[in-house]
């Protein structure tokens, strides 16, 4: 089940959309593995969040090893605090998340500028809000599939 939901999130991550919404693109793979990371951290940890962030790379042409390096990051601070942000309403869990996206953000926009020399646009950060908007409904819908599946 969790190998089929990340692929199913890689699929997402590359469907065509209109040029004007590609800014807006939620971050599938970053839900997914933050929902894993949460409710199964035995089988979701760094090492399957660094292998789908070569995937992802793969899938989307981006600079080898970067979204690696965002997943791992994302996945480590999130398994810190794994304890406390179960504990949160739905509310909550959103507005830490959004916080835990800005910081992937700010790791994506030092690499594109690394990478590129320039500075991210600034349509580069509604990503975030649309992401954490997701948090809950995607959320309820893996729990449900994962309870269905017991």
């Amino acid at each position: 089940m969790i190998f089929l939901t990340l692929s199913i999130a890689l699929v997402l991550a590359i469907l065509p959309m209109p040029e004007v919404l590609l800014a807006f693109r939620p971050l599938w793979l970053f839900l997914v593995i933050a929902f894993w990371t949460l409710e199964a951290p035995e089988h979701v940890g760094l090492g399957v969040a660094f292998v789908f962030g070569v995937l992802m790379d793969l899938v989307v042409g981006s600079v080898l090893g970067e979204h690696s390096l965002r997943l791992v990051v994302f996945t480590f601070l999130l398994g810190r605090f794994r304890a406390r942000f179960n504990f949160y309403p739905g509310w909550q869990q959103t507005l830490v998340l959004a916080a835990l996206l800005v910081n992937d953000r700010i790791v994506a926009a030092a690499v594109h500028f690394a990478t590129h020399g320039a500075a991210a646009p600034w349509r580069y950060w509604g990503t975030v809000v649309i992401t954490a908007i997701l948090w809950v409904p995607v959320f309820a819908l893996l729990d449900a599939i994962r309870l269905r599946k017991r």
